[in-house]
């Protein structure tokens, strides 16, 4: 009989272990919920920490009377035309350093110089330069972007084998067809990487960046919800606001990036 009750524990427990990774991901999001709702109830205090019931009350109530999907889009709009842009000059900053030995070191040098530079530290100049509105919000996502990708693409193209250069030069590629043809398919899991990073600090750098002016009251995206409603303290709206940006960001990893993925890196036996 014990040893009966083993090998029933032994087997629920690789039954666990071999859940699908979404349903991992779901149970570890159902207890860090409940883990919220447990401090929350324990600290007894919701304008310092709503709960979790309470923050989804307010993220429904936002989502319903039309608010907060206005404030996303204004956010997506911006964020897809900086991330586009980014996107663009990285291609072709990184497309020179790979065929001339002044375009990397063009690429070195410029990347050792902004990389380290917080996009965020860049809005007094956007504000300068584009004033109060979009362009600067465009401006510092764009620098969030193009750095990490860049740095990416080309630590890709440096790891492309030496054999497959060689294939691509006898077959007569040159310039951008041996950039396009042989360099970015092989570098593929590397520039996946740098657009998970370019997204990431491109979403957070906009969050940032509207907290600290918005665009306007009347334009502003997430983060200017998030800022109003910690003036006003709506803290159960605030963390409604988190929550969406968190939302936000698990969506585009499970449909955009694990999608994209799935059908190229792993169907092709690399790995990203």
């Amino acid at each position: 009989m014990p040893e009966q009750t083993l090998r029933h524990a032994a087997l629920s427990e690789r039954r666990v272990l071999a859940l699908a990774p979404a349903r991992r991901r779901l149970i570890i999001l159902i207890l860090l919920a409940a883990g919220w709702e447990a401090c929350a109830r324990w600290y007894d205090n919701s304008l310092l920490l709503p709960s979790f019931t309470q923050t989804i009350s307010a993220l429904l109530a936002a989502i319903l009377n039309g608010e907060l999907p206005s404030r996303t889009g204004a956010s997506l709009e911006v964020l897809l035309v900086g991330y586009a842009i980014g996107i663009l000059l990285a291609v072709v900053i990184t497309a020179v350093a790979a065929l001339s030995r002044w375009g990397e070191s063009f690429l070195v040098l410029l990347t050792s110089m902004f990389n380290p530079l917080p996009a965020i530290a860049l809005l007094p100049i956007a504000l300068l330069w584009f004033g109060v509105g979009s362009a600067s919000l465009i401006f510092v996502v764009v620098h969030a972007v193009l750095w990490p990708l860049t740095l990416s693409c080309h630590a890709g193209f440096r790891a492309v084998p030496q054999t497959l250069r060689m294939a691509g030069r006898n077959l007569g590629l040159s310039g951008s067809r041996y950039v396009f043809d042989i360099l970015f398919p092989a570098a593929l899991p590397s520039i996946l990487s740098g657009l998970r990073l370019g997204w990431a600090f491109a979403w957070r750098t906009l969050i940032a960046a509207e907290m600290v002016f918005g665009a306007s009251a009347a334009s502003g995206g997430i983060g200017w919800y998030i800022f109003v409603n910690r003036a006003q303290l709506e803290t159960a709206n605030v963390f409604a606001g988190l929550l969406a940006v968190i939302l936000i960001g698990l969506l585009v990893e499970a449909l955009v990036f694990s999608t994209l993925s799935r059908l190229t890196v792993q169907r092709w036996g690399q790995e990203a």
